[in-house]
């Protein structure tokens, strides 16, 4: 019960039963339900302390440690963004609650880090009598070692939540100040965390090849061939969603993703070790995986390691999501450890013709729920009154009844005025707005179906906006059009074409300081690698069938932020062969109302007319009434 509790809620209250009764009894099932309302009634009794306090009892924790500092990170043991309630250690001893960050804190003062999306929220979640404030990129952790350790001092990490090269950057900044490095066996975080949660148990279970597109042991048999092939015996499969790729299977272990967490051993003659909780799989998943798959506690995982490196195995690993623990598990015990990119990153971000037609179909369903939404905030928001909570529950009651619609991808950011301008806002109900009139009002949003992942977000023009905020939605817009109609030789890469979405806005002076395209999976993460379009370099070149978002931005604190984004997925260019193209996915209106028209060039303006004819083409037989109308109204050639 500590782990169902521990997972996030399920759209089914009651999935979470099938875990303990196949076909249960009314009686049994009210019996359960119950069980559970008091075990969760237990539990919110339990005192937890305020943050100050708790960081005295982590400063208390390192002392009978030994230890002068420690880092703390946001991930959990698969370096994922979305993590379990147990892995939420920096919003435990901080307060926030972004999806990227790092902490220092030592025996006298702290400090916090995170990357531009986070700049503004920061300062409002965390108390600045406690942490200071840097960026990660341009203040990172290991200048901050550097500056304020002194030789001898011994500073702590949990080697279960880096990865080798994290660790590696630690170390040598601790080593040219005489620090040492030290790797715990335990986290003196979980030591002090009182009714910290327990690692999440939800049903892992078969994703259909009607929508997967590829039988599990076609892709082991590919894989393993390629690992036969580069001399590999083996992979450690550390990534979640490269797990659930692999097997066609799906879970719910982390909020608005379907993951089931876990580790897998891929061998070269494509059987499959799995580390996973047992109480997880449900029998059919277990005919699912067949026998060619074999299941093992995550306790058993150690051992497995050590015994590839016992065999002197060379063992491929996931240099973005493997632990410094796990190469250390391999290495020490014999193993020739190759640190490179996931086996299955490739395969999995190059979807098949079934899951780019499946994402289409989802799209489609999709545009459909957020142009009703659209129409409704039209004709709401202007009477004053809307909340931000209000407005993004509102969306996602237009999801929920679509065909295959499982969760919401991530949790909406609903960001009226201000808002906006915090790149990553998440309302909270003590601190959102009221939508005013003459504002920019920024959702973005998304869902997940069985068929495809949704990512979109629009910015619209509450009553009228000023001429500064139409200059910028244009200029913004430009730079959406300009990579949307990108055409691009075979070869290249995301880095290669960023420029293209921020040159409207350079010209005006103006910059985001965030990336423009990241990858989506397959009803999967939202945020998928190994692509993106960043300033960021990135050796990886975009492939026919990957799914990738472009979103160009702009924010002006404390008034107002923009951001139009579409997936794209990336095709075949008919008319130059050997040339690449993008096809939009995400069919919803742009507002014609936060234009400034006269900044569009003819084939700029050719272009918004063809995609709104397209989704009105697309999205208007779906549509009836008043919404019809409006959609009709929104979608119009200027």
């Amino acid at each position: 019960m500590a782990g169902v509790e521990a997972a996030p809620a399920d759209e089914r209250a009651d999935a979470w039963i099938d875990l303990v009764a196949e076909n249960p009894s009314p009686a049994l099932i009210a019996q359960l339900q119950a069980y559970r309302q008091a075990w969760a009634a237990r539990q919110d009794q339990i005192q937890v302390p305020p943050i100050p306090a708790r960081l005295n009892r982590l400063r208390e924790a390192l002392k009978r440690w030994g230890l002068d500092g420690f880092i703390i990170g946001r991930a959990d043991d698969h370096q994922g963004e979305y993590v379990p309630k147990a892995a939420e250690r920096l919003k435990f001893v901080s307060g926030f609650t972004g999806s990227a960050g790092m902490a220092v804190v030592l025996l006298d003062k702290a400090a916090i880090f995170v990357d531009g999306r986070y700049t503004i929220q920061v300062k409002e979640q965390v108390d600045s009598a406690l942490y200071i404030y840097r960026h990660l990129i341009t203040e990172p952790v290991e200048a901050y070692i550097g500056e304020t350790m002194r030789q001898g001092q011994k500073l702590g990490f949990d080697p279960k939540l880096f990865t080798p090269d994290q660790a590696q950057r630690f170390r040598a900044a601790a080593s040219r100040v005489g620090v040492e490095l030290v790797a715990v066996a335990s986290n003196p975080i979980d030591e002090i965390w009182d009714g910290r949660p327990a690692e999440p148990i939800s049903a892992m279970l078969p994703h259909d090849i009607q929508f997967a597109g590829q039988a599990a042991g076609e892709k082991r048999r590919a894989l393993a061939e390629k690992l036969k092939k580069d001399g590999r015996h083996a992979a450690v499969i550390s990534a979640p969603d490269s797990l659930c790729w692999l097997l066609n299977v799906r879970g719910a272990d982390v909020p608005r993703t379907p993951f089931a967490l876990g580790y897998a051993i891929l061998h070269d003659d494509a059987r499959v070790d799995l580390f996973v909780d047992r109480r997880k799989l449900p029998p059919r998943t277990l005919a699912h995986l067949g026998n060619e798959v074999a299941v093992a506690e995550p306790e058993a995982f150690a051992g497995a390691l050590q015994d590839l490196g016992q065999a002197k195995a060379v063992i491929a690993i996931d240099a973005a999501t493997a632990s410094e623990w796990i190469h250390d598990q391999l290495a020490k015990a014999g193993a020739k450890v190759l640190a490179g990119e996931c086996v299955c990153a490739l395969p999995k971000a190059a979807k098949n013709v079934v899951e780019v037609e499946g994402s289409r179909r989802a799209h489609t369903r999709d545009g459909a729920a957020v142009s009703r939404y659209l129409a409704w905030l039209t004709e709401r928001a202007p009477k004053g009154g809307l909340k931000e909570i209000d407005a993004s529950d509102k969306l996602a009651s237009f999801r929920h009844p679509n065909e295959f619609f499982r969760n919401l991808s991530f949790d909406s950011i609903s960001a009226a005025g201000p808002n906006g301008a915090i790149c990553h806002y998440h309302a909270m109900p003590e601190t959102q707005r009221e939508i005013p009139l003459n504002s920019l009002y920024l959702i973005d949003s998304g869902g997940q179906y069985l068929d495809g992942t949704t990512d979109i977000t629009r910015t619209v023009a509450v009553g009228t906006p000023t001429r500064e905020m139409k200059e910028c939605f244009t200029r913004v817009l430009k730079g959406h059009i300009a990579l949307a109609t990108a055409r691009f030789p075979k070869g290249t890469t995301g880095s290669a074409l960023d420029a293209l979405a921020r040159r409207p806005l350079w010209d005006a002076g103006l910059d985001y300081d965030h990336g423009t395209g990241h990858g989506v999976g397959s009803y999967l993460s939202v945020h998928e690698g190994p692509q993106r379009i960043s300033k960021m370099p990135n050796r990886v070149a975009l492939e026919p069938g990957m799914i990738i978002s472009n979103e160009p931005g702009y924010y002006k604190e404390g008034e107002f932020g923009i951001r139009i984004e579409n997936l794209v997925t990336v095709r075949e260019c008919a008319d130059f062969p050997g040339m690449l193209e993008f096809e939009t996915l995400t069919l919803a209106p742009i507002d014609l109302n936060a234009i400034e028209k006269s900044l569009l060039s003819v084939d700029e303006i050719a272009w918004l007319n063809a995609y709104h004819a397209r989704v009105r083409e697309v999205i208007a037989p779906q549509l009836e009434g008043a919404d019809k109308a409006w959609l009709i109204e929104a979608t119009r050639a200027i």
